[in-house]
């Protein structure tokens, strides 16, 4: 899931990611909604109220605004950054560790106090900004931009047009690879849902602790990679 790169993936592989990353995804965006009342998965809102507030001259609130789309940056170039230093060492298992570092930020988050989370909403906002950027640059560094998990506008999008081909297409390849790319598409939107629905179920009892789901899912996807690795590995 995690250890094939670039060509050497198939639609299994993508799937594989995309539903893993997606369903964490679907959970982070409704927790940060629900417990900070911010956008945590994308910045293309945040940069329309920071064009709207610097327009209104509260600069103040712009920048945050501003800082919310920078963390979301910092998160994918880091995420980038740390995968190619990790390549110079070895070229095995070089997605660990943004993912860990993904997952373990998730579950520091999830374990502080309620209270300090709603007193300190724009740190809180930053955070998930930037571990939702490390996701989106890890996994289109992994699928060679095929995939995207944090957003749903482009995805959309590619799904309208890959629909409206089905009627202009017609050889049997064409076809084969466009159904691949629609089944794709489907399945992040769809895995986005369910971990919004479930985030939004259990927030009203577990509040913040919900992203612990995203965290153990991240972990337990690192594991069975692991796992698989070692088995090909003894073959």
């Amino acid at each position: 899931m995690f250890r094939h790169k670039g060509k050497s993936r198939n639609l299994k592989h993508n799937i594989g990611i995309a539903s893993l990353l997606s369903f964490v995804a679907g959970i982070v965006n409704v927790v940060g909604f629900l417990a900070v009342q911010k956008l945590t998965t994308n910045v293309t809102g945040h940069f329309a109220f920071m064009v709207e507030e610097a327009f209104s001259f509260h600069f103040h609130q712009a920048l945050f605004y501003f800082i919310y789309i920078f963390f979301f940056l910092f998160g994918a170039f880091f995420s980038n950054f740390i995968i190619e230093i990790t390549q110079k060492v070895t070229d095995k298992n070089i997605f660990i560790i943004p993912v860990l570092i993904e997952a373990l930020l998730l579950m520091s988050i999830a374990l502080l106090p309620f209270n300090f989370i709603v007193a300190n909403s724009n740190l809180i906002a930053c955070a998930m900004l930037f571990a939702m950027g490390l996701q989106n640059s890890l996994v289109t560094t992994i699928s060679n931009s095929v995939v995207r998990t944090t957003h749903l506008t482009g995805l959309f999008t590619d799904l309208g047009i890959e629909i409206s081909q089905l009627f202009f297409y017609k050889s049997d390849e064409q076809r084969t690879q466009l159904f691949s790319s629609i089944k794709l598409r489907i399945t992040i939107i769809t895995t986005f849902f369910i971990g919004g629905i479930l985030a939004g179920l259990f927030f009203s009892t577990y509040k913040m602790k919900t992203l612990l789901l995203a965290s153990m899912i991240l972990i337990v996807g690192l594991v069975v990679d692991y796992v698989n690795v070692k088995l090909e590995e003894k073959k």
